[in-house]
């Protein structure tokens, strides 16, 4: 039986004024998305700039990776399939 997909993505080159919430938001206009992480500095707080994102379904992941260009609050996003 084969295990059950994982849609992830790599997103890189997040404004470090981005949190879950707005990863998330951003997103969600892709498809179902089940979870979104700002990977932070542990010592700092401070977003280090890049994070995940987890669709639900592969349509979900499929319309992220589809569209070319990726804008949030300015910065232009590198997205990339994540390895599980």
């Amino acid at each position: 039986m084969a295990a059950r997909a994982i849609h992830k993505l790599f997103v890189g080159n997040l404004p470090w004024t981005v949190g879950h919430r707005e990863l998330k938001t951003y997103f969600s206009e892709f498809g179902h998305v089940v979870t979104a992480s700002v990977v932070f500095d542990r010592n700092t707080g401070i977003s280090r700039g890049y994070g995940f994102v987890i669709f639900s379904i592969q349509g979900g992941y499929e319309n992220a990776t589809n569209r070319q260009n990726h804008s949030l609050e300015g910065n232009t996003l590198s997205i990339q399939p994540a390895s599980n």
